[in-house]
């Protein structure tokens, strides 16, 4: 049985994951195919999924996902690879501090997991992306192509 941290450490993961796919899928709505976008929202939602086995495994209700329909919206791809960064860069500070609130190597194994594939893949990507949709030789490769619906 999970005590009470461990069960509010899941529930931060869960949400920060749900609000990454939900961020992601409202970025390739407004833009569309974009990478790192498409490569980066699929990863997310197996994120989604060793969690919610997690959830299983104790036998704790899944969470809902709060973020459906409350994604935020950017005006370009750079403004949405930036906040990327950002993302990541505080994704990494939650699951270290997440993995000091658990001696259960499971939790252990899997927050490590997604803190690793936050810093070494993700991360990285949108740094590369952010670094080519900002000043690049063709000049407003971050504008918007096309509007979503909001």
């Amino acid at each position: 049985m999970l005590n009470e941290a461990e069960i509010d450490a899941l529930g931060e993961a869960l949400d920060d994951e749900y609000k990454a796919v939900a961020t992601y899928e409202q970025v390739i709505a407004d833009f569309g195919e974009v990478r790192p976008f498409t490569n980066i929202v699929e990863s997310e939602r197996r994120h989604i999924e060793a969690l919610c086995t997690c959830y299983q495994r104790y036998s704790v209700p899944i969470p809902e996902n709060p973020w459906l329909g409350r994604a935020p919206r950017f005006d370009s791809i750079n403004e949405a690879c930036k906040a990327g960064v950002d993302g990541e860069i505080e994704n990494a500070a939650m699951y270290d501090r997440l993995l000091d609130t658990t001696t259960r190597a499971d939790l252990i194994e899997v927050f490590g997991n997604l803190r690793r594939a936050s810093q070494e893949n993700h991360l990285e990507a949108f740094r590369r992306c952010a670094d080519r949709q900002g000043d690049g030789p063709a000049g407003g490769g971050g504008r918007r192509r096309r509007r979503g619906r909001g």
